[in-house]
């Protein structure tokens, strides 16, 4: 049986998988956003901290897509690690994501079906490190 946090999760990586990043309905109006690693590393409070946040990141790429979602891994009652799959080319370097790691992951934090954080991994490992976990 999936559980709701899972549920929600889901719901959220199918919309960045559609290239629709403009709902914020899912998260607690103090969510904390972060970008672990990558080109744009950073912390962002609130809605539309989280939301400058993402135009920040988005703004560094052409065609930037959320692939797909190869797992979703529930850590506790509160996290689910979602192992995404990215495309793009970035604008400065003209870098095609293909040729860095276009593997990585987004841990969200969930209590009462609210996010109230999230955290962005360019690098599995680096994600699964934080955890405390093996891939």
């Amino acid at each position: 049986m999936t559980s709701e946090n899972v549920e929600l999760v889901r719901s959220i990586c199918a919309a960045w998988e559609r290239g629709d990043f403009s709902s914020a309905e899912w998260a607690d109006p103090k969510v904390e956003f972060a970008i672990a690693d990558g080109p744009v590393p950073g912390r962002w409070k609130g809605v539309a901290g989280m939301a400058d946040g993402f135009r920040g990141f988005l703004s560094a790429w052409e065609e930037y897509r959320v692939e797909g979602v190869d797992e979703y891994h529930e850590i506790d009652d509160e996290r689910v690690l979602a192992l995404a799959r990215h495309s793009g080319r970035g604008k400065s370097s003209g870098l095609e994501l293909e040729q860095m790691s276009a593997k990585g992951a987004a841990l969200f934090y969930i209590r009462d079906a609210k996010v109230r954080r999230v955290v962005l991994y360019w690098d599995r490992e680096r994600a699964f490190a934080d955890l405390g976990l093996s891939e």
